[in-house]
């Protein structure tokens, strides 16, 4: 199957190396995917402030694309996925909504939501659709003895009934499943499930990082060598901000913080110099260091 791959804004600018890791591990896994240039924003949840009716729209037009490509949609975002899915979800819910956005969608741009398209991140493709023993087969150079330690972001598990697919959005085990396939040791830390804090970043600083400073000094703290994360704006918070830590905090946490598709193409042996592993703000040490 060939997937309409939804970067999202992050990978096409801050964090150009998530973009970059997607296509080599796509590209050694055999997965097609062709970039949506023609797709908009998701409006990451802030659009819909200001107009619901605009912000569907505005993502109705990304699925009709898909559509008219006959392609399910793969997001590199957890905030995009989850911003797609509670949008398609009361879409397909409330045949009238969909009707008004269809008609708003038919005025500007000649297209409408036929309610065909799939909508996956990147790690559920590999969980429901590629498999897990397939995955585990095209593993070049296990990420042996390395504790890794599993954030998923608020939209990969909440609100659970909207935008989750996780089999326990309460206790997800989905990222866990993945890292061990790929070689390395998931570890369990309280923080792996709470908010990095990027939605307040603007408003307060100081309590947005306390919360990703948490988050890390948990993982560090658990025996992690490194974090992963599926969601680009989480990475941005903990990893970009981490030197400023120490002001919030009475400790200074230092842990190298990993996009998911940058972990997934290190196993399936691609060199870490090619995955932009040297634009991270905290660099990599040890067994990952040297791959």
């Amino acid at each position: 199957m060939k997937y309409a791959l939804f970067t999202g804004c992050v990978a096409k600018g801050a964090g150009r190396e998530l973009l970059t890791a997607t296509m080599k591990a796509l590209a050694k896994l055999g997965i097609e995917a062709e970039e949506m240039k023609d797709a908009a924003c998701c409006g990451a949840g802030v659009v819909q402030e200001d107009s619901h009716t605009m912000a569907a729209v505005l993502n109705a037009r990304t699925y009709a694309l898909a559509e008219e490509r006959g392609q399910d949609i793969m997001n590199i975002c957890t905030t995009c996925q989850g911003v797609h899915r509670q949008t398609q979800r009361e879409l397909d819910d409330n045949p009238a909504f969909k009707a008004l956005v269809n008609k708003e969608l038919d005025a500007t741009c000649g297209r409408r939501y036929e309610g065909k398209v799939k909508i996956r991140h990147f790690y559920e493709v590999l969980l429901q659709e590629f498999g897990i023993e397939k995955l585990k087969e095209k593993v070049v150079r296990p990420l042996t003895g390395v504790k890794v330690a599993p954030f998923y972001g608020c939209y990969a598990v909440r609100p659970p009934a909207e935008v989750s697919d996780c089999s326990d959005p309460d206790d997800p085990d989905e990222l866990e499943t993945l890292i061990r396939a790929l070689g390395a040791e998931p570890v369990s830390y309280d923080e792996r499930l709470k908010c990095c804090g990027f939605p307040v970043l603007m408003m307060n600083k100081d309590n947005s990082m306390k919360m990703s400073a948490n988050a890390v000094a948990g993982a560090q703290k658990a025996g992690a060598d490194a974090m992963v994360t599926p969601c680009p704006l989480c990475h941005l918070n903990m990893d970009a901000y981490q030197p400023e830590f120490g002001a919030v905090m009475d400790e200074e946490p230092h842990l190298p913080v990993l996009h998911f598709p940058q972990l997934v193409a290190l196993a399936l042996g691609v060199p870490g110099k090619e995955l932009g592993l040297d634009k991270h703000i905290v660099r990599m040490e040890g067994t990952i260091a040297s791959m």
